[in-house]
């Protein structure tokens, strides 16, 4: 027989095995970077259907709880700015999230899909409306969303100014509501014949219809998440502004409540993604990734090296998410793989000398003279060494230099024919300005005095990436204000035209 003393002991342990199996299930369905806290989610009313039927689902896949605010964009986005709390904010219009940029409340976004405004009637449209200027008619009573609460009655102002019907349509308004949702359903019992709301709030309401009209069409607006500059939590805030921005999660509840959805990157709880860059680069982007990787919650293998190099591993078969080139004219070698290219910075090109430059080195004609060692980058390698051959060539230089035996050494990487000549291997090298960076104390540079002197470096996300927004946030956070300033203390030139990223 099992005594009472057996009996503890064994529910005790049954207890503790449960316990136990019950806090390792939950820590497989807890994303890795997350707290297990709820996501705080300020999101456009009207957006409401599919964004809680993906909240529930990621609720139920991850155990996790997404907190729910609703209201017009325009008041939710005011209510921020003062109360600066909060996880993600997801507007009607994209232009509430660049208002929302400029004023440091969010700092990186996720396109989701796009709306029109249409003229919302009762089905059947028994009065016949089908233009702007049935907005005048005494028989037809409107409701509009108000222009500084709601991003849709924003934009239709705007357009009827432009038709010059805002005034007469004012005038006879009946009703100015918050949100799209309380015109649906003042339309949906009656109260109003008419409202200017989105096509796809219409289309979720069987008892209305949403006419077309050209001036609205022409206005078609995008809807987008922003990640909020103070989450306390940003690797969670990323993982369900992915969930929600993924092709086969949360825009699938989009689409099947009549939106357009975006080309949205594909599910990963984690993300792997692939960065070929040109070697020079290392120093400029590394510490920008890690700390994307951190805030994110991705993993980006980088893989460093000559941009010949990377051109030929990728012509063999390498694939990766985005390619950040040398310059320009080796992007251009597999410009058919990636999207257009976006230029961020420019490196010039300097001759590389011992200190106090005792060889009397001035320029490029000075490489040929006796008894010199040189060393260039690999023209076949190399950005550097294609652009330097092009450069010799162009002055009448590369003859002369191949003539007079000099160079000794050609090479991948400008790095390499730094610590060449810093060993004393070398009395001359060309490499870019920013392989210079950290050896002031030890070499010096000459200048080469050529307008040609120099390379421009284009980021570019390929074509076939499933993960084109995260690599065009990787973009985002290269062109931020804090990586500028680590490429100009490496001698870059920053040329980077992205809007500006809020401090980032």
């Amino acid at each position: 027989m099992i005594g009472a003393a057996e009996t503890s002991l064994l529910v005790g342990s049954a207890l503790l095995l449960g316990l136990l199996v019950f806090f390792l299930v939950g820590s497989d369905r807890m994303p890795i970077g997350t707290s297990g806290k709820p996501i705080s989610v300020y999101c456009a009313a009207g957006l409401q259907p599919p964004v809680a039927a993906a909240a529930r689902a990621y609720q139920d896949q991850y155990g996790i709880a997404i907190d729910l605010t609703y209201g017009g964009s325009g008041t939710l986005l005011s209510q921020l700015s003062v109360a600066r709390s909060g996880d993600l904010y997801i507007a009607a219009d994209d232009s509430y999230i660049r208002s929302g940029r400029e004023k440091g409340i969010v700092d990186e976004d996720l396109s989701l899909a796009w709306q029109v405004p249409v003229l919302a009637v009762a089905r059947g449209n028994s009065k016949g409306i089908s233009s702007l200027e049935d907005l005048l008619r005494d028989d037809i009573s409107v409701g509009f969303a108000h222009p500084e609460a709601a991003a849709v009655g924003r934009i239709v102002r705007q357009v009827l100014i432009e038709a010059g019907l805002w005034e007469g349509v004012q005038a006879r308004v009946k009703v100015f509501k918050p949100t799209v949702m309380d015109l649906a359903n003042d339309l949906k019992i009656g109260t109003i014949d008419l409202a200017v709301i989105w096509d796809a709030t219409a289309a979720q309401y069987p008892e209305i219809e949403g006419v077309r009209v050209q001036a609205f069409d022409a206005v078609r607006r995008p809807i987008s998440l922003g990640v909020l500059s103070w989450s306390g939590q940003p690797a969670a805030a990323f993982h369900f502004a992915r969930y929600l921005a993924a092709r086969d999660k949360g825009l699938p509840h989009f689409a099947k409540r009549g939106y357009t959805v975006a080309d949205g990157d594909r599910w990963e709880e984690t993300p792997e993604l692939l960065l070929m860059s040109g070697a020079m680069l290392s120093k400029a982007i590394d510490e920008t990734v890690a700390e994307f990787e951190q805030r994110e919650g991705v993993r980006v293998t980088r893989i460093y090296n000559g941009c010949g190099i990377l051109v030929s591993q990728m012509k063999s078969g390498s694939r990766p998410d985005a390619y950040f080139a040398c310059d320009q004219s080796f992007l251009d070698q597999v410009s058919e793989r990636f999207e257009s290219g976006q230029t961020v910075s420019a490196n010039s090109m300097v001759i590389l000398v011992a200190k106090d430059n005792p060889k009397k080195i001035s320029g490029l004609a000075d490489l040929a003279r006796p008894g010199l060692r040189v060393g260039l980058g690999h023209p076949e390698k190399s950005a550097l060494g294609s652009l330097t051959v092009t450069l010799l060539e162009r002055g009448g230089h590369l003859a002369a230099l191949k003539a007079s035996g000099n160079l000794v050494v050609e090479s991948a990487t400008g790095d390499y024919l730094v610590n060449q000549a810093r060993a004393g291997a070398l009395d001359a090298a060309i490499v870019y300005r920013s392989n210079t960076a950290m050896v002031g104390d030890h070499l010096d540079t000459v200048e080469i005095g050529d307008a040609n002197a120099h390379a421009v470096q284009p980021y570019a996300v390929a074509r076939d990436s499933t993960h084109k927004q995260l690599m065009g946030r990787l973009l985002d956070a290269i062109a931020g204000q804090r990586s500028q300033k680590r490429f100009e203390g490496l001698g870059f030139d920053w040329k980077c035209k992205l809007p500006e990223m809020s401090g980032r």
